[in-house]
C-alpha cells in the first residue's frame, strides 16, 4: 500500500515536471507569435505615418500655389521640390494628368492633380496598413 502511494506520488511529479516542459514550449511560441504580431503592428503604423506624411507634402505643396506663396522663399521651394518628386510622375504639373488654361490654371491644376496624389497615397496607405497589420 506504501508502494502504491509512493508510486502514484511518483506519477504526479513526472506528470507536473512533463507539463512544466511542454507549457514552456507554448509560452515560447506564444511570445514569438506576440513578437511577430508587435512587429507587423509597427511596420504597419510605419506605413501609414509614411503615406500620411507624403500625402501632407503634397497638400501643403497645392496649398503654397493656391495662396501665391512667395517662390523664393526656402521653404516653400522645398515643400514644392518634395512634392514634385513624390508626385508619382502622374500627377506632375509639367505633364499633369488635368491640365487649366484660364488665368488661375496654375493653381487649378496644382490643386487637382495633388489633390488626387494625396487621395492615392492615403488609399494605398491604408490598404497596405490593413494587409500587414496582423
Amino acid at each position: 500500500m506504501a508502494d502504491d502511494k509512493a508510486a502514484d506520488q511518483a506519477d504526479k511529479q513526472t506528470d507536473k515536471h512533463a507539463d512544466r516542459q511542454s507549457g514552456g514550449g507554448t509560452d515560447r511560441s506564444a511570445a514569438r507569435s506576440l513578437a511577430a504580431t508587435r512587429a507587423r503592428d509597427t511596420i504597419a503604423r510605419t506605413v501609414w505615418i509614411v503615406c500620411v506624411t507624403l500625402a501632407l507634402v503634397l497638400a501643403a505643396a497645392a496649398f503654397s500655389y493656391a495662396l501665391e506663396a512667395n517662390e523664393d522663399n526656402g521653404l516653400v521651394q522645398a515643400v514644392r521640390d518634395l512634392a514634385n518628386t513624390f508626385d508619382l510622375g502622374f500627377f506632375d504639373l509639367d505633364n499633369p494628368v488635368k491640365a487649366f488654361d484660364d488665368p488661375n490654371g496654375a493653381v487649378k491644376t496644382a490643386l487637382f492633380n495633388y489633390g488626387i496624389a494625396c487621395v492615392v497615397y492615403l488609399m494605398a496607405g491604408r490598404i497596405l496598413e490593413r494587409l500587414i497589420r496582423p
